[in-house]
């Protein structure tokens, strides 16, 4: 009876790390589940009004915020139009400074407005990217240098090319072009018609105001992003730039990444900018270029990612032209992938933390993806996928049911045996390990499946969160958003009672079906000898049902069908070997 006790004493403190150390875990090293999209007041589902935009708030006071409209209407400018971006070129400064991703929608409202990527500097979210030169004893333009643009609209199907002459007429021109997505290739003309030989340093550099409203988590890095000559880099913080202290990856497996201050690199080719979780403004110098690029603060909250390409003398009656890309728009796995292998652009795929588990996440997405465009519901193809990975594993599934109803046929004997053996604890296990090489019972081989999808549940875990795809995409009723937690809280009556719960609490549906779920499953299993033990299996089921509230509705969906196929399963295992469900005769 004591250790029954102290069984069930263990087992509880047990239960309570889970439910109550589960939340710091998730929050420091998980990335978080997507916000509500919708919620529920007074049982009628109402859209979430968005309060920030993907750059975060400014740096600067409200006093010296000016209003975004008025200075779009204050600078000559040039128009940007394609099918997936809207907005301007500054012509004072050359600067793209003013984008709009018009295929995605601040919340699900249909009223919501566009996601606002860029914005002039001194506006509220200030965010921009420029190109222009250096140089020493030549005059070259500045910030506030109007350009003379040669088209008043930039389209995919027309360029524009912004030029401007110096006093000692040397030509400085910029010819943007953009593609129908997301990637600006920018080819900058210096012109020397004098007599003299100059030497120019061309740059380009992207500058925002604030760090990012997304949380930066040990799996899912957002923040300065990029790749150089050692590879893809995730350890550089908004943090670190300002001065503070890398991480401890950050310090002691990548030498001076992360390093407090600034962060210069020099490499051929590469490309990097600032991440936030679903949009990316990255530079990407020529691929065969010698560049000095990275990453620092500058005053205030402001920061800014910049490079510079080797001075190049430029002889009398001579040209230079170099060419750099600027990406800046949504996350979209096939586009990065796109530009990948059509650009040559090294690692762009990256841009996405897929982190280590990438092998498995990618095929799960592209699959999951396939299955979308084919369904047209991602909810259902979600249970489609499930339906593949179970399938995939039944074989496997089989010879583990089949390990645990052996367990539980012979339970009688090894409870004969504890009760035989219960003054010597040592020839008790030895005993039963003699009955499982008997009976031909491996204990552990009931393990295997669940060892086998805890990649795969962590890769949709993953894929759900950091793939913009599925972003604000609906399922059925009340779920309007997979990527968020269920809406539909009970513990404040759907919204009737104006409680506001924590994260542990916001039960929605979905989970409490989730728990259903989990303890028939736990039936199926073989009980435990302990009484104690048995109570505390009984209650699992529903502490995990609170763990697992706060997650995505998308990655719930997945647990319930693969939950509700394990039952189907073992239910069609006894209907084939209805004889392992007599237990042993004692």
């Amino acid at each position: 009876m004591k250790d029954e006790g102290r069984n069930f004493l263990l087992f509880a403190v047990f239960a309570a790390l889970i439910l109550f150390g589960w939340q710091f875990f998730a929050s420091k090293y998980l990335p978080a589940a997507n916000p509500p999209a919708t919620k529920i007041e007074a049982g009628k589902t109402v859209a979430v009004a968005s309060s920030t935009g993907p750059a975060g708030p400014t740096a600067a006071s409200p006093e010296k915020v000016r209003d975004r409209a008025q200075v779009l209407r204050d600078t000559p400018r040039v128009k940007i139009e394609t099918r997936s971006l809207q907005g301007s070129i500054n012509l004072k400064g050359g600067r793209i400074d003013d984008l709009v991703l018009s295929k995605y929608k601040e919340t699900i409202a249909k009223d919501s407005p566009s996601i606002r990527l860029f914005s002039p500097s001194g506006t509220e979210h200030a965010y921009f990217a420029g190109f222009g030169w250096s140089g020493d004893g030549v005059t070259t333009p500045g910030a506030d240098t109007v350009f003379t643009a040669s088209a008043p609209v930039l389209t995919p199907a027309q360029p524009v090319t912004l030029a401007w002459t110096n006093p000692q007429g040397q030509r400085f021109a910029m010819r943007i072009a953009v593609d129908d997505r997301y990637m600006f290739t920018v080819r900058q003309t210096v012109t020397n018609p004098t007599g003299a030989p100059i030497k120019i340093r061309p740059y380009g550099l992207v500058s925002r105001a604030g760090v990012s409203p997304d949380p930066d988590t040990w799996t899912d890095h957002v923040g300065p992003i990029g790749v150089f000559d050692h590879g893809a880099t995730y350890d550089i913080t908004f943090a670190n730039l300002q001065g503070k202290e890398a991480s401890f990856i950050g310090k002691n497996l990548l030498g001076n990444i992360g390093k407090p201050g600034d962060n210069y690199f020099d490499s051929t080719g590469g490309w990097f900018g600032f991440g936030d979780k679903y949009w990316l403004a990255a530079l990407i110098p020529d691929s065969g270029a010698q560049m000095h690029g990275g990453f620092r603060a500058a005053v205030g909250d402001n920061f800014q990612a910049d490079f510079a390409l080797q001075p190049r003398v430029v002889p009398a009656g001579k040209a230079l032209v170099t060419t750099a890309k600027l990406f800046a728009g949504a996350k979209e796995t096939n586009t990065l992938d796109g530009y990948e292998d059509r650009l040559n652009v090294r690692h762009f795929g990256k841009a996405i933390d897929w982190g280590w588990f990438e092998v498995v996440e990618k095929p799960i997405f592209k699959y999951l993806d396939f299955l979308f465009r084919v369904i047209g519901n991602f909810g259902v193809a979600i249970i489609a996928l499930t339906l593949t990975i179970r399938g995939l594993l039944f074989p496997i599934a089989q010879r583990q049911f089949a390990s645990m109803a052996k367990m539980r046929a012979i339970q009688p004997k090894m409870k004969a045996l504890q009760e035989r053996y219960k003054d010597d604890k040592v020839r008790a296990q030895q005993e039963v390990m003699a009955l499982y090489k008997s009976e031909g019972v491996n204990p552990l081989a009931g393990c295997l499946p669940t060892f086998l999808q805890i990649p795969i549940l962590y890769a949709l875990y993953k894929v759900l969160l950091l793939t913009i795809e599925m972003r604000h995409q609906p399922f059925v009723l009340w779920i309007r958003d997979l990527s968020a937690p269920d809406p539909a809280t009970i513990l404040n009556a759907f919204g009737y009672l104006p409680w506001h719960l924590p994260p542990m609490l916001a039960i929605g549906i979905v989970p409490v079906l989730l728990g259903i779920s989990m303890y028939f499953q736990f039936k199926l299993n073989p009980a435990p000898m302990d009484e104690a033990q048995k109570q505390v299996f009984k209650i699992m089921p529903w502490v995990l049902m609170f763990v697992m509230a706060p997650f995505a509705v998308g990655l719930q969906i997945y647990w319930i069908t693969s939950n509700t196929l394990t039952i189907l399963q073992q239910r069609l295992l006894y209907a084939r070997h209805p004889e392992l469900k007599v237990p042993t005769t004692k």
